[in-house]
């Protein structure tokens, strides 16, 4: 069977579009996106044709522009076209020329998409782009969602001749003298997926033949294994992420008993930056002492009590801050405080926007958190009487709209200090004090 016949039965059996759904075809002018063109245009598909030049080839960008307008307008076929200033936006962005360029295109064919209703996008992806791409993420070890390739469907682009090895497009090129012109970049070894599509799968293929078609079945049966896994992970996550204010708790009684941790782990925290290496640091977290954390780029894990608590970075964000030392200063976006250790002088302020505790029964890390339902201290000037910070809130006349905003600090899993309020009894400051922790709500 040629390949103009796989593509149609192929194209069929997908159910990629509606048929008087007009497709936008991304085409560069290259062997494949003209390969896909030439097989859209013979088996009667509607389409159009968008082309990007990102201005990085001179001239040769141009010349394939041209191609791929002369070859539109000798088929009536509807031309849409930019340029991109693709060095520019790199160094603006800080970004990599082929993921600017990326970025790029695929902003613009979703603009035109929905500008002239177009149903879907195409790329030219075939099967060896597609063991390529399994490749890299294997080697990367981007885990499980990373090894099912290059997907025939994803959102409004599709596809359609990933089912194709590339010696059949070649093969079918030649047959039929489609045009097309060479990028000159393709025969650089200096992009990741040149050097692999020049040395590892050509090494493979020597001691496989078959590599190619063998792999990409092997990728359809990843994809569907992924959905399978993914369905386990979303229970596990369901079961195990409990969602408090902007913070998120994950009681570790559960987590222990969920098999494989380390998958697991890995599954639900990776979405916040987290890494396969710092995995074994997670597993570890579960029996450190409170306060201590794991942190990504973007989030911090912390162990406390018997929950790990995940938490944004960004101070002005979260519910619930880790206080490693003074002095510091941290930001809540409300309010500020201000941490500091001073010799014992004079009286003890009447501000109730300053905490004065003995340096002598504060343990580092402090955690600075909002409020919770259950929770108690012992206000100061009660005579060592517990009190539930609910009931203290409502005899201090809050109103409910106040008192999301409260905050308390803790030491050694004790409340010290109810922000703003009132100090814990444990804490004040006695005769043989000589340093104190002052703390300023501004």
């Amino acid at each position: 069977m040629d390949l103009q016949q796989q593509f149609k039965q192929n194209w069929a059996a997908k159910h990629f579009a509606a048929i008087t759904d007009v497709v936008l075809l991304a085409v560069s002018g290259g062997m494949d996106s003209m390969v896909m063109a030439y097989l859209f245009l013979k088996a009667g598909i509607p389409f159009s044709v968008a082309h990007c030049n990102f201005q990085l080839r001179g001239e040769e960008a141009n010349l394939d522009e041209s191609l791929v307008y002369d070859w539109c307008v000798a088929n009536n076929i509807a031309f849409h076209k930019t340029r991109f200033e693709t060095q520019q936006k790199a160094d603006e962005w800080k970004k990599g020329i082929q993921e600017t360029a990326r970025i790029l295109r695929y902003e613009w064919l979703e603009a035109i998409r929905e500008e002239y209703a177009y149903a879907k996008i195409a790329t030219a992806h075939h099967a060896n782009d597609n063991v390529e791409t399994l490749l890299i993420n294997l080697f990367k070890g981007t885990g499980i969602s990373g090894i099912h390739g290059i997907q025939e469907r994803n959102g409004d682009i599709i596809r359609p001749l990933l089912f194709a090895q590339k010696e059949e497009i070649t093969s079918y090129c030649k047959q039929h003298s489609i045009k097309y012109r060479e990028d000159a970049s393709n025969a650089s070894d200096k992009y990741l997926r040149n050097a692999v599509r020049h040395n590892i799968v050509p090494a493979i293929v020597d001691l496989f033949p078959n590599a190619v078609h063998n792999v990409s079945e092997s990728i359809k049966r990843f994809a569907q294994a992924e959905l399978l896994y993914q369905k386990a992970i979303a229970q596990e996550r369901k079961k195990l992420l409990d969602k408090r204010g902007q913070d998120t708790y994950v009681p570790i009684l559960k987590l222990r008993k969920a098999l494989p941790i380390e998958t697991i782990c890995y599954e639900l925290f990776a979405p916040y930056g987290f890494s396969p290496a710092q995995v074994p640091q997670i597993v570890q977290l579960m029996d450190a002492e409170s306060g201590k954390y794991v942190v990504s780029q973007s989030h911090r894990l912390i162990k406390y009590s018997d929950f790990l608590i995940l938490t944004d970075i960004a101070a002005a964000s979260v519910d619930f801050i880790n206080i490693d030392a003074a002095p510091c200063t941290v930001d809540i976006g409300r309010h500020k405080f201000v941490f500091t250790i001073e010799e014992r002088s004079g009286s003890i302020p009447s501000d109730s926007s300053i905490a004065m505790l003995d340096m002598q029964k504060i343990s580092f890390p402090l955690i600075l958190r909002k409020w919770r339902t259950g929770d108690y201290f012992y206000p100061i000037g009660m005579n060592m009487k517990k009190k539930k910070l609910s009931n203290f809130l409502i005899d201090q006349k809050l109103p409910l709209h106040e008192k999301e905003h409260v905050w308390v600090l803790e030491s050694d899993k004790r409340i010290a200090w109810v922000a703003g309020m009132r100090p814990d009894e444990r804490f004040k400051i006695k005769g043989s004090t000589t340093k104190v922790l002052v703390v300023k709500q501004l």
